[in-house]
């Protein structure tokens, strides 16, 4: 845990448990615990809020109201839907796998929170400052794909069976070709620490703009890394897995109760979580736009900043999935094989031999 949680939730609450003869190592798994809680149940409550917002950009898309019966504005529509899965009865297929049917929608849930532990929401404000931060996403992000697959085996359904063979063809294609963009950015901030990402950010853009996307090499690759995010979390134009005209609802056909909402807040956690990518790798993540001082940017908390981008990104996710239509399964496929990874690894190679000739003087 990074010294900036061991100042709030070790030294703060707990210093006077320590000074009652807790001991230390105790004192700092419990803190390590209220980090961990203090990540998840907000990015809970906020997943609840977008699943909201989401369906409200979709509704005044259509020039529809959306949700507006319960609570004020209809800010509680999605607590309501989540109480009624509550109480509903789980149905487990009568063929169907009993333990895998029941485990792989709490893989989808638990490894969608799993990767917020090094997401960093201020300077040091990170439950996890590994130096390999970015590597870890990257192999956190690729085991959310087994519980889709084997919520998909384990129904022993045709439907559920045949999205979960899309979705893994879908989420390997599209993580080979964001493992080359991630390159790029590697290259430019010399380490895989996210803070030393954003840090590196800091006045790139023509001297004053935080982020690397205003950089030629690099806008290309934050476009890709863009529509790449929205193929990794199976969002619209890419939602083949869930395909409602070809397989019903997918994999999650056979689902219900919360079965079926740990599935619904794992894909929203992922949204959130490559939206927040999104913006800490190109765009300044905790940064100010602008490394200005005639306007005091610096003033206001990173995490203003962070979320403000969050948002911004995620408005761009629900507006391409209330007015792009959704693409075949070849064109998908053909658009991460063909087009985005010979695409990046061209860029590597330039963005290589730029650094050499400008950096290291080669």
């Amino acid at each position: 845990m990074t010294e900036y949680f061991q100042r709030m939730m070790l030294y703060v609450p707990f210093k006077g448990w320590v000074d009652m003869g807790m001991s230390a190592e105790a004192a700092w798994a419990l803190a390590t615990i209220a980090g961990i809680l203090l990540i998840a149940l907000p990015l809970m409550l906020s997943v609840a809020m977008i699943i909201y917002a989401d369906r409200k950009i979709w509704a005044a898309i259509a020039l529809r109201r959306g949700p507006n019966v319960v609570g004020p504005f209809g800010l509680l529509q999605s607590f309501a839907d989540g109480l009624k899965v509550f109480l509903q009865e789980t149905i487990i297929p009568t063929g169907a796998n009993r333990g895998l049917f029941l485990i792989a929608p709490i893989i989808t849930f638990t490894v969608a929170l799993m990767a917020w532990a090094v997401i960093p929401f201020n300077a040091g404000a990170v439950l996890a400052d590994i130096n390999v931060g970015l590597l870890y996403i990257l192999a956190i992000s690729s085991l959310g794909v087994y519980g889709v697959i084997l919520s998909g085996w384990a129904s022993n359904s045709k439907y559920p069976f045949f999205s979960a063979m899309r979705a893994s063809a879908q989420m390997i294609s599209y993580e080979v070709s964001i493992g080359f963009i991630l390159i790029g950015v590697v290259l430019y901030a010399d380490s895989f620490n996210l803070n030393e990402i954003i840090k590196a950010q800091e006045g790139f853009g023509l001297g004053f703009v935080n982020a690397f996307g205003f950089n030629l090499l690099l806008f290309p690759l934050a476009v890709m890394f863009l529509i790449s995010s929205l193929a990794e979390t199976a969002r619209a134009p890419f939602d083949l897995t869930e395909a409602e005209s070809e397989l019903v609802a997918g994999y999650q056909t056979e689902y219900s109760s919360m079965a079926f909402a740990l599935f619904w807040l794992g894909e929203y956690a992922n949204v959130l979580l490559m939206c927040t990518l999104n913006a800490v790798l190109f765009w300044g993540g905790w940064l100010p736009p602008l490394n200005i001082d005639l306007i005091p940017w610096f003033d206001i908390p990173g995490w203003v900043w962070l979320f403000g981008k969050i948002l911004f990104f995620f408005f761009v996710f629900s507006w391409v999935k209330a007015t792009v239509p959704r693409y075949r399964y070849d064109q998908l496929m053909r658009l991460g094989w063909k087009v985005f990874l010979p695409i990046s690894l061209i860029w590597i190679f330039l963005i290589s031999g730029w650094l050499m000739l400008t950096r290291y003087g080669a």
